[in-house]
């Protein structure tokens, strides 16, 4: 016999997971299907994992540098099987707590890959056999996974993806990144710190593409800085696998060269996770491995939604655990506001961090705006001197006629903690007088993004 919901879950990541939570709040009847583990890609494989990794090299890194702190350290070293085992600890640990928030918000887990039935109606595929659960809602939450190449499918030994990145078989010596997004950059960060030669090989014109191109090209020279080799408009056409090493063929500029590597990391971007979901025979609509929705996610499919990854850009936690938020209240009888992409920030955990939101001043000019720029350096921000880390700059964009914060960039020490300050300010609908009249509390890097807001009106004090 079915069990019968108000909604159902497909998928336990950071959009499933919540929406589950939130929309037990509300009063629902609610259960989440998942297939491998709590959590999904992002706490077990993605963003929490990975920024463990980031925090060991980070560490490393300082240690390296006791010299400028007046300390001394010797016999610096890393072992690397005990680096990626506190990793794993730390997603097992967060994962785990995804089922006693389940257990408090009384959802039901039920473990098994889903598809769905008809209308209202799920098919669940569980170690004990098969069983079916109702519910007038149901919010696919399946996300996405690694995108594969011809030629470039990892194999797990010396051509990597994400995960076999996260539990490395062995350290790189000479290192090969196919892209320069945020997960190709990032590991490029953590293998470069440790010590790999590090080449990264982006197909676009800049590393982070969809940053602002100041923040690429600052970005750029200072991984260079730090050893890397960064090739942009070039393309890796073909791997020659043998024993012990990869021939890499790069194309730039029209001409082919190759050079071998014992490690290439292939991050080329995802897919959403749409198969054997039953999708084209409920109808609903399905574009390059996405599902389409609208600014609700709703899938033009009466009671079916879809969050996340799989619903499309921009492919962030945060973006899937809000619309999580939004759908549960929307099945629950709200009237939420609809999430604009534009106001989600995006954040990556290199070195230099890059931290941004809403539109770079290209795109603003691009979309008719006449801008107000304003920037302030690393180097004139006493708390940054004293950590250390003066270097990078806060660039805010305005709209010259309404004093609208269109857009902010950041690239150095901590900035993706700094970005929310502006994420609030655009949620509010806050303009260059309330930033420049809000007082920010010293010594700290924030007042960068004070100062940064005074230079796009000529008021810089100390820069």
């Amino acid at each position: 016999m079915a069990q019968n919901f108000d909604m159902v879950v497909i998928g336990a990541g950071p959009g499933g997971y919540v929406a589950a939570i939130r929309g037990a709040q509300l009063g629902l009847k609610v259960a989440c299907i998942e297939r491998e583990h709590l959590g999904g890609i992002c706490l077990n494989w993605g963003c929490i994992p990975t920024k463990a990794l980031l925090r060991s090299a980070e560490v490393f890194h300082l240690m390296e540098r006791a010299k400028d702190f007046g300390l001394s350290a010797e016999g610096i070293g890393y072992d690397l099987n005990k680096v990626v085992d506190r990793s794993r600890g730390v997603a097992k640990q967060l994962s785990g707590g995804i089922g006693h928030l389940f257990k408090k918000n009384k959802v039901t887990t039920i473990m098994g890959e889903a598809r769905l039935a008809g209308k209202g109606k799920v098919t669940v595929k569980t170690d004990k056999g098969s069983e079916e659960v109702t519910a007038r809602s149901i919010i696919i939450a399946t996300g996405a996974r690694a995108r594969e190449l011809p030629g470039l499918e990892p194999d797990g030994k010396l051509v990597w993806n994400y995960k076999h990145a996260l539990k490395p078989p062995h350290m790189p010596k000479k290192l090969l990144v196919i892209g320069s997004g945020a997960i190709g950059i990032e590991f490029a960060s953590f293998f470069n710190t440790l010590g790999a030669d590090t080449t990264v090989v982006e197909v676009m014109d800049r590393v982070l593409p969809v940053e602002d191109s100041e923040v690429s090209a600052f970005a750029r020279k200072a991984f260079e800085k730090q050893g890397m080799t960064i090739m942009e408009k070039a393309t890796v056409t073909k791997l020659d696998r043998a024993k012990d090493k990869v021939t890499a063929h790069i194309e730039k500029d029209g001409k082919t060269k190759t050079i071998d590597f014992d490690t290439v990391i292939s991050a080329v971007g995802i897919v959403g996770n749409v198969e054997g979901l039953g999708l084209e025979e409920a109808g609903v609509k399905v574009d390059r491995s996405h599902i389409v929705t609208d600014e609700y996610c709703r899938t033009g499919v009466d009671g079916l939604f879809a969050i996340g990854d799989v619903a499309g850009a921009p492919w962030l936690a945060h973006k899937a655990s809000h619309e999580g938020v939004m759908v549960a209240e929307l099945v629950a009888g709200g009237h939420p506001h609809p999430i604009k992409p534009n106001s989600v920030a995006g954040c990556t955990y290199c070195q230099p961090q890059v931290a941004s939101v809403g539109l770079t001043e290209a795109r603003a000019k691009e979309q008719g705006y006449e801008v107000k720029v304003g920037k302030f350096p690393f180097i004139g921000n006493g708390k940054a001197i004293a950590l250390g880390e003066a270097e990078g700059f806060v660039k805010t964009v305005f709209d010259a006629k309404t004093g609208e914060l269109l857009g902010a960039h950041m690239i150095g020490a901590e900035v993706t903690e700094l970005i929310q300050g502006y994420i609030v300010g655009r949620q509010l609908e806050t303009t260059e007088a309330e930033l420049m009249e809000s007082i920010f509390p010293h010594p700290t890097l924030s007042e960068m993004m004070h100062e940064s807001v005074l230079d796009a009106y000529g008021r810089a004090i100390h820069f």
